[in-house]
């Protein structure tokens, strides 16, 4: 396929680069520079920071209970006064 690309200084002097260091054309290291970026596989590091709460200070096994019957409680208390 054949297009035109506008290319920033940077990156036209990375291929010319290329070029002279692999003795091949403009197309070639151009085409070869795409195909090894997207060949490299990056990975970026990644730690979780944790730290020991302790034992929770709440029975959570119905907290999912507890919340609508909140939840419940505020629509009646809107509905009381008219919202």
């Amino acid at each position: 396929m054949r297009t035109s690309v506008t290319l920033d200084p940077d990156v036209e002097q990375i291929i010319r680069e290329r070029m002279s260091g692999h003795g091949v054309s403009f197309e070639r290291a151009l085409n070869d520079a795409i195909r090894e970026s997207r060949s490299v596989r990056r990975e970026i590091a990644f730690e979780t920071m944790t730290s020991d709460t302790g034992a929770p200070r709440v029975d959570l096994t119905k907290a999912n209970q507890l919340a609508g019957e909140l939840e419940d409680d505020a629509i009646i208390e809107k509905m009381r006064h008219g919202r």
